[in-house]
């Protein structure tokens, strides 16, 4: 296959992509050249077909965590949105623990600017909680920081942005929460979003509260 060729047909199958380096693992090496060319929108594609074989096969992605770890900091947001997703795909295979070198600036946008930069690291906080059960609390502090960010939004601030950040808060912690030692700083967390502006967040906590606490 000429992944360069695939990549650059109008919607190109990722997936098909990804499946096909997977039985090919001589093709990732490709695959990072790819995301790390200097400008071109294909380098989205290369990155996509990155992050869907870190799901399927970590194993063969890991090699490169240093690439992903400065994309997840790049000024291109969809290289770093997807990178920061890779990553946390990659907890499971950490065995030289890198994200726990690189957790302070992992969780750095956790309280701003970017909303949908919070928002993948909170996302991704699942898999890293589930595969690092010891950094469960240190995530669980981070992600509680997100209460009081300050998104923007066209250069304004944003609480809006901020209640849907708050609403994903809540999905991951409903995900690794019997793992959570400090339950009463969640649960009192959940609690103040019943009272949240976004129907969506109030509802979310209205559920997440009825299945952890019975109330």
């Amino acid at each position: 296959m000429d992944i360069a060729k695939e990549l650059s047909k109008k919607g190109a199958d990722a997936a098909k992509i990804a499946r096909y380096a997977i039985k090919n693992p001589e093709c990732i090496e490709q695959l990072i050249e790819g995301v790390t060319l200097p400008k071109g929108s294909i380098r989205f594609g290369y990155e996509k077909v990155l992050r869907l074989i870190s799901e399927e096969r970590p194993e063969l992605i890991y090699p490169y965590f240093d690439v992903l770890k400065k994309l997840s900091g790049c000024d291109n947001s969809f290289l770093k949105w997807g990178a920061i997703l890779t990553i946390a795909n990659l907890a499971s295979v950490d065995s030289k623990k890198k994200i726990d070198k690189m957790f302070k600036e992992y969780y750095a946008p956790v309280t701003g600017q970017v909303m949908v930069t919070a928002s993948n690291v909170i996302g991704g906080s699942v898999k890293i909680a589930l595969a690092k059960p010891y950094l469960t609390e240190k995530i669980t502090q981070e992600i509680l920081k997100v209460e009081k960010a300050k998104f923007l939004y066209h250069g304004e601030l944003s609480p809006e942005c901020r209640n849907v950040a708050i609403g994903q808060a809540i999905d991951s912690f409903d995900q690794f929460f019997e793992q959570i030692e400090n339950k009463d700083a969640v649960i009192k967390f959940v609690k103040r979003q019943l009272k949240n502006s976004r129907a969506k967040v109030a509802k979310k906590a209205e559920i997440f509260l009825k299945k952890h606490t019975g109330n």
